[in-house]
């Protein structure tokens, strides 16, 4: 089920010469049409399309179809939500105050999120996520770090049906402080955070130097890494990942998956866009409904 507008899909159908590609209206909210694309207009109004070209209708539009989708997702139309990138300069309103789909989520549903980076390859959460650099050590405290584990481990269980997860912590500073020479931080706030788990019985490693730790490809050796901030996670994840990761919100009791990356407006109608990441995204949000319907069957 596509939450866009008929009329752009067929504009791109036709820029694109997809002639074998077809879809069906929804005319009655909720009725579709199975083994169909079905398509919900969310807004009547004239949209000029420009491929590649920001604007703030093309903004405004975009959040309709934000907003249509979760109310139909919180009616139980629809079992998940994978959104497509958004320019979050031209959707930035009073309406939509936020820095990107996650927080946005994370009030319209209730409850924590954690920003969560899932591949093949590894997964990786956020402790800061849309944060600038020059704030994250003021938001590295042992309430949020602890937080982030909970959901990160929470969420390798009920999502993932992995009983018993191994999650490394990475460290804030280079060489994770180098016992205080370079920071207080992994010393005063991670290492008291990683013991304390410990403690209580949990796989939880660090802090760990992060160049060395995915230099080494020491993440092989773990469910999940946590980050302290966005690039720190984000550079390694999509090095090795960029075509097949998937942006994942932990936490929510709706799933909510996304590819992992931007609106590519340079490429934009040009068919060159390499699908993989959305087509990723789709078939994890599925996975991760199925393996939260199992989990629910056993209780």
């Amino acid at each position: 089920v596509i939450y866009g507008s008929s009329r752009v899909l067929s504009y791109y159908k036709k820029l694109l010469n997809l002639e074998e590609f077809n879809f069906a209206q929804v005319k009655n909210k909720g009725q579709f049409a199975a083994r169909s694309v079905n398509v919900v207009n969310c807004w009547e109004d004239v949209i000029e399309i420009n491929p590649g070209k920001a604007s703030n209708e093309s903004g405004k539009a975009a959040l309709k179809a934000l907003q249509t989708a979760c109310a139909e997702l919180k009616e139980g139309l629809i079992d998940a939500l994978v959104t497509a990138p958004i320019d979050k300069h031209t959707i930035h309103s009073e309406e939509f105050p936020f820095k990107g789909h996650t927080e946005f989520l994370a009030k319209e549903f209730g409850g924590e999120s954690l920003m969560f980076m899932v591949s093949e390859v590894m997964r990786v959460g956020l402790v800061t996520d849309h944060v600038p650099l020059k704030d994250v050590a003021t938001q590295i405290s042992k309430e949020r770090v602890e937080a982030k584990l909970r959901l990160m481990e929470q969420s390798l269980k009920k999502d993932f049906g992995i009983n018993k997860p191994r999650i490394a912590v990475l460290g804030l500073n280079p060489h994770a402080g180098d016992g205080g020479l370079i920071g207080v931080e992994d010393d005063q706030v991670l290492r008291a955070v990683v013991s304390d788990q410990r403690s209580r019985g949990k796989l939880v490693f660090g802090p760990f130097p992060a160049d060395g730790f995915f230099g080494a490809a020491l993440f092989r050796q773990y469910d999940a890494v946590l980050a302290m901030y966005h690039d720190q996670g984000l550079v390694p994840f999509k090095a090795l990942a960029f075509e097949e990761g998937v942006n994942f919100t932990g936490g929510l009791p709706i799933v909510r998956t996304s590819p992992d990356h931007g609106t590519a407006y340079n490429i934009a109608g040009k068919n060159q866009a390499n699908e993989a990441s959305m087509r990723r995204a789709i078939v994890t949000a599925g996975e991760i409904f199925q393996q939260r319907k199992e989990l629910s069957k056993e209780k």
